[in-house]
């Protein structure tokens, strides 16, 4: 496995994630960004090498028809019984996750889940705060906007 980094030059944030080589260049991510915008687990990136000889992330080449959802527990730690009731019932959704304590869980939601069952509980919980990361918010409210003109 090797690390990809990617970089966000408007807020300045830096994310490792591992990734497997594909072929010369192509990489799949294997773990879930957790600032990292437009990708997520097991998509197809193209990496080149940084300024610091580190691999760079390129572009996004192919989906894995996951997407990422990530959270954070405003009032209680993601060991509390409060998130572990929140973690139970996306697992039971059928997503998996990961953490990074004490409060941040990025969501990977499968491609057979649907998002907005998923979307619909976090909106219903309290004492946390949730985005859309892959797809963005920006991506959803365009193809939304896109079929009210159909």
């Amino acid at each position: 496995m090797v690390k990809v980094t990617f970089q966000d030059k408007r807020d300045a944030f830096t994310e490792t994630l591992w990734a497997t080589p594909v072929e010369s260049n192509l990489y799949r991510l294997d773990n879930s960004p957790f600032f990292a915008y437009e990708v997520s687990w097991m998509d197809t990136v193209e990496a080149g090498p940084g300024g610091n000889g580190a691999l760079e992330f390129v572009r996004c080449v192919k989906k894995s028809g996951n997407r990422t959802v990530r959270i954070i527990f405003q009032q209680y730690k993601s060991t509390d019984r409060e998130a572990e009731v929140v973690l139970q019932r996306l697992r039971d959704l059928g997503c998996t996750y990961e953490g990074m304590p004490p409060k941040l869980i990025s969501i990977n939601v499968p491609s057979q889940v649907h998002l907005g069952d998923v979307t619909d509980f976090l909106k219903r919980q309290n004492g946390l705060q949730w985005e859309y990361a892959d797809p963005t918010y920006d991506q959803i409210a365009g193809a939304v906007n896109e079929s009210k003109r159909e």
